[in-house]
């Protein structure tokens, strides 16, 4: 069906961005000035390009009224937008179906943990609008956030053509990763260990780099570093859709206050766990070198 469909559109793909982007020839002519200006657009190219999915989504989070759009509410609007640009984009071959898989997995995770954090006993956050498609109190829109997180990683990680040197061993590093995530619900219950889990995460990852391809030279940062830096973009996000009233804290009832810089760390240790699972769906043991 998809090949029939792609039949009626011009010849011209999205997808020939992402051949232009993976074939970069070695450019001697590049030095200095030139070079840092070029790879630094490539740079931000990539980054835009796996931010598709993302960037696409949240633009709908911050436009769609929150008076919804031709009879629905809004969180249902957010639904339906979300189900297209995954459509659209495994269609247009953007997103292969494994990808879709993946990003399927971490919609459920994303969407057991907001369930969680909304229920009575709970409270972290409330959804305050009505809505046909929630369930347990949380809209099903909800989990194409954490799978928005996930699609970023995997894109990037294809596109930047990423390798790691010095991984943690793979159960080590899953260990951390339930541990993360466990402890985003038993912390109401046996207190929070976050920074004892971010304390394990740095010195698990301490020596482990990522190299990455802008342009046509690898280019290396500290795995951790790479982690923060997402984070904090992702708590950058969470402020301006708190402001647009998509969900809100109990501090933000009365009126809008900036997200507590504390959930900066939070998105951190979630983008290790989310690292860790792509690391392994998408079978990269053979191109990260595991020190004996």
């Amino acid at each position: 069906m998809f090949s029939k469909l792609r039949d009626l559109v011009p010849v011209w793909r999205l997808s020939a961005i992402d051949d232009h982007l993976l074939r970069q020839d070695d450019r001697p002519d590049l030095v200095g000035l030139s070079r840092g200006f070029v790879e630094f657009l490539y740079f931000g190219l990539k980054e835009a390009r796996a931010c598709l999915f993302a960037g696409l989504f949240f633009a709908a989070v911050f436009t769609v009224p929150r008076t919804g759009l031709f009879g629905l509410p809004r969180y249902d609007v957010l639904l339906v937008v979300a189900l297209a640009i995954q459509f659209w984009m495994v269609w247009a071959k953007l997103e292969t179906v494994d990808e879709l898989k993946a990003i399927s997995l971490f919609h459920v995770i994303g969407f057991v943990l907001e369930a969680f954090k909304t229920s009575s006993g709970i409270k972290s956050w409330v959804y305050p609008d009505f809505a046909y498609t929630k369930l347990f109190g949380v809209p099903l829109f909800s989990g194409f956030m954490y799978a928005a997180i996930g699609s970023y990683i995997i894109q990037a990680w294809r596109l930047f053509e990423l390798r790691v040197v010095h991984h943690p061993p793979y159960w080590m590093a899953g260990a951390v990763a339930l541990l993360i995530y466990a402890n985003f619900f038993t912390h109401h219950y046996i207190g929070d260990y976050r920074w004892y889990i971010a304390a394990c995460a740095l010195g698990l990852y301490a020596r482990a780099t990522v190299i990455f391809r802008p342009l046509d030279r690898d280019r290396r940062m500290p795995l951790m570093l790479s982690f923060v830096l997402i984070g904090f973009f992702i708590w950058l996000a969470e402020n301006i859709s708190t402001f647009f009233g998509i969900w809100k804290y109990p501090n933000q009832m009365g009126a809008w206050s900036a997200v507590h810089v504390g959930k900066w760390s939070a998105w951190s240790l979630l983008i290790i766990m989310t690292f860790t699972i792509v690391a392994n769906l998408k079978h990269i043991k053979a191109r990260i070198h595991v020190p004996a």
